[in-house]
């Protein structure tokens, strides 16, 4: 294996970690963009493992602006500092067909997003938290489930999971996630919240796990998290 470049939908570090036992570490490249934006960052091969989380520094010819709730520039580092991440790049597209009201939504001086929440760390490298539209809101508690999601995948017995928020009278929305086990193995709901405990904070763990054989994808891999939330709001007028 010479070259391998990750896209379309991000690598857990575990998943690296295994790529890098078997292939040449130094194959693997990684970039971040979208349809609209273009490729906006590039994680380099021997920063695979000394940045785990992260999805590089900007591609050339790339601006990228952190811009918080009310529109100002963030300028902190590190995951208390995230902001919604803006692009600038002649690769860009010029337009939503026929949804200019959406481009002019997602559009801030010169700068367009794709609803992507993030944050630097001091040598400028870029982390993405979520989507902005899967934030989960707990108590008032802004929580990431791409966060929990590497942090359940470190699990030897942990094929693949997804995280989301599901409705709760008490705190507005708990956070949930679909476990996929490795074949063979003995993964209980006790085991998994064991492990969040020892990795993330109390707030973070998953309150109820529902267990499945596979997780719904798109064609490139996406996870339709749509699908896996949609049963747990029916009946209710929002979909926070």
């Amino acid at each position: 294996m010479r070259i391998m470049i990750a896209n379309a939908a991000p690598w857990s570090y575990a998943l690296k970690q295994r790529y890098v036992e078997v292939f040449p570490p130094e194959s693997l490249f990684e970039v971040y963009g979208s349809t609209e934006l273009g490729v906006n960052t590039i994680l380099r091969p021997e920063d695979q493992m000394r940045k785990p989380g992260s999805c590089g520094r900007e591609a050339p010819l790339v601006e990228v602006r952190l811009y918080d709730d009310d529109a100002n520039i963030v300028t902190g580092v590190g995951p208390d500092a995230t902001g919604e991440l803006f692009v600038r790049s002649p690769a860009m597209f010029a337009d939503y067909y026929k949804q200019h009201d959406k481009f002019e939504e997602d559009h801030r001086d010169g700068f367009q997003t794709v609803g992507d929440i993030a944050y630097r760390d001091d040598e400028g490298f870029l982390y993405i938290c979520d989507r902005k539209k899967d934030m989960i809101i707990s108590g008032g508690m802004n929580i990431y489930p791409a966060e929990i999601e590497a942090a359940l995948e470190q699990h030897p017995d942990v094929y693949e999971v997804a995280v989301f928020g599901v409705p709760s009278d008490e705190w507005g929305e708990n956070v949930h996630a679909v476990v996929v086990r490795r074949p063979g193995s003995a993964l209980d709901e006790a085991m998994v919240v064991e492990h969040a405990r020892a990795h993330l904070a109390g707030y973070k763990v998953p309150r109820s796990i529902t267990w499945s054989d596979e997780l719904p994808k798109t064609g490139s891999g996406k996870v339709l998290k749509r699908e896996l939330r949609a049963p747990f709001w029916v009946g209710r007028d929002s979909r926070v």
